[in-house]
């Protein structure tokens, strides 16, 4: 029976949320609860404009926000001026803002001001209702408690130490990086743009001339392939690149990878291009990894990556003072966050460079 559990670990300004089956990672979210990306949140907007090239209306949500939504999620017969309750069922992303409906509540209020109604779920609930046999395990009561109440106390337990072990938090640490190693040697070069996806097989020196070498790397690319696209949250349309095989063979590859896609319900396997690129796409709802850590990292994630850090180290030194030593710009993110980290001298230092913060005694 395949054992399925579900981890909360929640640091200054952040929760990570893992979903573990037999020990290996299959999901990877890391929310900014001061910044929650939306999708489920119940909306009462005010439709700004039609567009009828584009088949909707823009609604103006709280917070100086503004919505799509399609004429065929109900956004049909509405003018400039109509109240409505509307829902959040993709994030904003790329540049684009939410994508709503209007499968709502029945009493969902209809008059008064533009206002957020409800949120919707994170990921350590939508997790635990996806699967219900998985026990969570979390190290905040802040989490624990409200996931208690929603999933069952029985399912729900608290740790006083952190939940996430080293090869754990190596794993979350990997997803900000464009390289992926493979099994039994090359790698996977993951190169989001504006427009796509590009995920390149390299084989470097491990396969050189020999074909079923070639063979056996880019068989290992499939499956990673695909689970590196889910945990990443990739969207939009994805080239796979496979390494050394005729353009005309790399057809032969798709059945397998479509079997490795068969878990992710969002993922979609077209064919290949004329070039004998793999062609996917998969459906646009959370914001993928890159956009919420920024790539190259951006100082936000540096400064709570550090304060993690600093976390972990004042419970395993009770009584001590810490200082953390970082750059201005990452120092100058965390204002916000601050409140939430064990007391730290801050020490500004224009020579460390971001994602290379120190945690030092104070004294």
């Amino acid at each position: 029976m395949t054992a399925t559990l579900i981890l909360v670990s929640a640091s200054p300004g952040e929760r990570r949320t893992a979903l573990l089956r037999d020990g290996v990672l299959e999901e990877a979210w890391v929310e900014r609860p001061a910044r929650p990306d939306g999708v489920g949140d119940l909306h009462l907007g005010r439709v700004t404009a039609r567009v009828p090239a584009l088949s909707g209306v823009f609604v103006a949500l709280e917070g100086e926000e503004s919505g799509f939504l399609p004429d065929a999620q109900g956004g049909e017969g509405l003018s400039e001026g109509d109240l409505r309750a509307v829902r959040v069922t993709r994030a904003a992303q790329g540049g684009k803002g939410p994508r709503l409906d209007r499968k709502v509540p029945a009493d969902a209020p209809t008059l008064g001001p533009v206002r957020l109604l409800a949120r919707g779920p994170a990921a350590p609930l939508r997790l635990g209702r996806a699967h219900p046999q998985a026990a969570v395990l979390c190290d905040a009561a802040a989490d624990a408690v409200p996931l208690r109440a929603a999933l069952g106390a029985g399912r729900v337990a608290l740790r006083p130490g952190p939940v996430f072990d080293e090869a754990l938090e190596a794993a979350f640490d990997a997803l900000a990086s464009p390289e992926v190693p493979l099994p039994g040697g090359g790698r996977l070069l993951i190169q989001p743009t504006a427009a796509l996806t590009a995920i390149d097989v390299d084989t470097g020196t491990a396969t050189g001339r020999d074909r079923a070498a070639q063979r056996r790397v880019n068989e290992a690319a499939l499956a990673e392939a695909a689970r590196q696209i889910r945990l990443r949250r990739l969207a939009g349309p994805i080239l796979l690149d496979l390494a050394g095989m005729p353009a005309g063979a790399r057809a032969g590859f798709l059945p397998a990878l479509k079997a490795a896609a068969k878990p992710d319900g969002l993922l979609r396997i077209l064919g290949t291009t004329g070039l004998g690129l793999i062609e996917m796409v998969r459906t646009r709802v959370h914001p993928p990894l890159h956009e919420v850590l920024g790539l190259p990292p951006s100082a936000l994630t540096h400064g709570l990556a550090a304060l993690r850090r600093a976390a972990r180290e004042a419970a395993a030194r009770p009584g001590a003072r810490l200082a953390l030593r970082a750059h201005p710009a990452v120092l100058g993110a965390l204002p916000e966050t601050l409140a939430e980290a064990p007391p730290l001298l801050l020490r500004p230092d224009a020579t460390v460079p971001p994602g290379e913060e120190r945690i030092e005694d104070a004294d």
